[in-house]
């Protein structure tokens, strides 16, 4: 967190408010997450140097800064935004952090994550979800985590060569997750 600031991740009129551990607006009903979770959710994804990660709602880009930080040139990160004002904002900042290794697109409408460029070795997911996204466990490698909530309880979901294993840790607060803009998804690109 100290080599990836989270003031450069935030409007103008929300920087001197960077240090606050809650989340904050970035625009159209937006948050950049509270510090304290984000950093709960890196510990559980464990992210490590060479490997391919996929941040879904990137929103503002610092998780995808701070996960590209801690794979490192040998890595790769690649952040998927819904909204396409809020990815170019996410893209801005990231670009100004200088990690060359990450970008961040606008989502594809109706498709969660970002299938075509799996598998990947870890998936972050800052968006609450009512089910779990069995489509983002398919985008994983054998042995690869994914980290999302589902239904208030934080996931760490591991993919193993037939299924996958689910942990639960803590209770927390996101904005939903939906594939495309108010297109009443459940987060599986399925109708609710």
């Amino acid at each position: 967190m100290r080599f990836v600031p989270r003031a450069g991740f935030l409007r103008h009129e929300q920087r001197d408010r960077a240090d606050y551990d809650g989340p904050l607006p970035i625009g159209q009903g937006q948050t950049s997450s509270q510090p304290r979770t984000v950093v709960d959710m890196l510990v559980l994804l464990g992210p490590r140097p060479g490997h391919r990660v996929l941040d879904v709602g990137a929103g503002s880009g610092w998780t995808t800064a701070l996960l590209a930080t801690l794979v490192g040139p040998a890595g790769w990160v690649l952040g998927v935004e819904r909204l396409p004002d809020i990815a170019a904002f996410g893209a801005a900042n990231l670009a100004a952090a200088r990690l060359p290794w990450a970008s961040i697109e606008v989502a594809q409408p109706g498709v969660l994550g970002a299938p075509e460029a799996g598998p990947f070795d870890r998936i972050l997911c800052s968006a609450e979800a009512r089910e779990l996204p069995v489509d983002l466990v398919h985008q994983l490698r054998v042995s690869g985590v994914l980290v999302l909530p589902v239904r208030g309880r934080m996931l760490r979901v591991t993919r193993t060569s037939t299924a996958y294993e689910i942990e639960r840790h803590g209770w927390y607060r996101f904005v939903p997750l939906v594939t495309g803009p108010e297109d009443g998804s459940d987060g599986r690109g399925q109708p609710a």
